[in-house]
């Protein structure tokens, strides 16, 4: 029996607005926003629900990977943005871990807060810095399950020195949610939570 490779594939569209190897995203405001459109522009394209994210270097704050959420049209409930961005830049990097000493300090750039398995994904990755948009509560309000997360997690995530910000362009990354409900975008959840 053969077995198809599994490694995630990209949208056709986000090889447009993929920024030149020399773009820079000094402030965090700027790697969130582009988070954000990309989580928009799944939406938009119809390619996924609406989450982005991106793995920046954080010493030249280039952007090393994208990710979007690719749940539904690739049959996989580990497509996440977040999983997709780590697991794009972990091949970039050609190391499984994105915190070794020989590799600049990286941030993940979200526009939403990480679900249960994003935040697992997220310690084990070697992500230094978490930057977040929307709060996982504006996923929840249009019906997704984000998982028993630990209450505290940010603080579960710092004691692992993994920085977390949060609320950053918030209004913006909860505006897209919004948008992919009210276009009739198809919610996930396995069993719909129901255990």
């Amino acid at each position: 029996m053969r077995f198809p490779k599994a490694i995630f594939s990209l949208p056709a569209w986000i090889e447009h607005h993929i920024p030149g190897p020399e773009q820079v995203f000094p402030e965090v405001e700027d790697r969130v926003k582009f988070a954000i459109k990309l989580s928009r522009l799944n939406v938009e394209h119809g390619t996924g629900g609406p989450f982005g994210a991106a793995v920046f270097d954080l010493q030249t704050k280039k952007l090393i990977a994208p990710g979007v959420n690719l749940v539904v049209p690739l049959n996989n409930s580990s497509a996440h943005a977040e999983v997709v961005a780590i697991t794009i830049a972990q091949q970039v990097s050609g190391h499984y871990d994105l915190g070794s000493e020989w590799m600049p300090p990286c941030e993940l750039s979200v526009s939403t807060e990480p679900c249960a398995m994003c935040f697992g994904a997220i310690i084990w990755s070697g992500i230094r810095q978490l930057a977040c948009g929307a709060r996982a509560a504006d996923a929840t309000r249009i019906g997704f399950d984000e998982g028993p997360k630990p209450l505290e997690w940010e603080q579960e995530l710092e004691a692992r020195s993994i920085t977390v910000l949060q609320d950053i362009c918030g209004e913006k990354a909860s505006a897209v949610l919004h948008q992919y409900c009210r276009n009739g975008g198809v919610i996930y959840n396995s069993r719909k939570g129901i255990l």
